[in-house]
């Protein structure tokens, strides 16, 4: 059985879904690597690195027409999607709410597609949460570019000629992401305060010393996957006016609030920028969906009255190799839940719940 993997277009994903570490893992299942030539040497990595741990360099033709699983970062174009052939699998972050048609079309052609955002937050799925490790990371860079753009210093500084107040950060949204900037912020000396709809998140957030901001009357809008779900108006109602008070005291902003398959919520409106500090900087990972804020441009750098509000398209372009080295990792992961180490072939079983959840229907 082929493993298979082809290049990403590098202008606008940098990150891979194999890296030389995890070969031996599925050579140790019977599985052999076929990767495209130069397939992660913008990351330093090189073809003889792959080599030398038992994967072979073949052309796009050959992969596309030997590989029983092909594994992507992000859905292939259409140039590789109209080679593929039945009964071949494909596995990726494949966006099933913007990608419907396409996907739709090649799952008509009895190729099964797997989007690994899809998998269920259960224990056993956790060595696979692709949307983890990728927003664990997220969440670390968007506070420290935050940080570089701001343009005075984090921690409090008691020196001969005055003492420097400590930067007040703002976390919206305390999933994984969220945590990992209070964490990030806290390490680097910021009073941070955070709000999220989930109550649950409250313990989280305090543990790691930020302030938990309560919506007075606030219900727990957390589903049984354990993601945020969309708040009534009159929440949000109660949310704006908590955060427009709060944020003319907040010098930076990190934006991380999702609702998985929909535009992301606007929680940041134009009058509350309006009323931040000059100098305030809003980082906003929530871009690439519309954005957190109200006036937020993908990739690029809004200034309102001295606030800048900043998205990237993909943060995580930033930090490819750690970010491809975790994604390897919960890649393998999943097709070792998905290969019949006793058949040695691809079981599909729609009575595993990771394997129902992540395929495209």
């Amino acid at each position: 059985m082929i493993i298979g993997s082809l290049s990403e277009n590098i202008k606008t994903e940098k990150r891979v879904a194999i890296t030389p570490d995890v070969i031996k893992k599925y050579k140790s299942l019977g599985l052999n690597i076929h990767l495209s030539k130069n397939y992660a040497l913008h990351l330093g990595i090189n073809d003889d690195q792959y080599k030398a741990e038992g994967a072979s360099i073949s052309s796009e033709e050959e992969i596309i027409l030997n590989s029983n699983a092909i594994l992507q970062m992000n859905i292939p174009n259409d140039s590789i999607l109209n080679k593929l052939k039945k009964n071949q699998i494909l596995i990726g972050v494949l966006n099933p709410y913007l990608n419907k048609d396409k996907l739709n079309e090649i799952v008509s052609k009895n190729i099964s597609c797997f989007s690994l955002e899809l998998l269920p937050r259960i224990t056993r799925a956790q060595s696979m949460d692709i949307l983890s490790s990728q927003a664990n990371l997220a969440g670390y860079k968007a506070v420290v570019d935050s940080f570089a753009f701001f343009q005075k210093a984090i921690p409090m500084m008691m020196t001969a000629a005055g003492t420097i107040s400590a930067a007040k950060v703002l976390v919206v949204g305390a999933g994984v992401a969220g945590l990992q900037a209070i964490a990030t912020a806290k390490r680097m000396g910021a009073v941070v305060f955070a709000t999220d709809v989930r109550l649950a998140s409250k313990e989280q957030v305090e543990s790691l010393g930020g302030k938990f901001l309560t919506v007075e009357g606030a219900e727990n809008l957390e589903t049984e996957g354990g993601y945020a779900k969309e708040a009534s108006d009159e929440f949000k109602k109660k949310q704006e006016d908590l955060l427009k008070d709060t944020l003319k005291k907040i010098d930076i902003v990190i934006c991380t609030a999702l609702i998985p398959g929909k535009k992301a919520p606007i929680i940041i409106k134009k009058d509350m920028i309006e009323g931040m500090p000059n100098g305030s900087v809003i980082y906003d990972l929530a871009a690439v969906q519309g954005g957190n804020s109200e006036l937020t441009k993908v990739d690029e750098i809004v200034d309102i009255d001295g606030v800048k509000i900043m998205g990237e398209s993909n943060i995580l372009n930033k930090l490819p190799v750690s970010a491809s080295n975790l994604y390897a990792k919960n890649i393998f992961n999943f097709i070792d839940n998905l290969f019949d180490k006793e058949k040695k072939t691809f079981e599909i079983n729609l009575e595993d719940e990771i394997i129902e959840k992540t395929m495209v229907k």
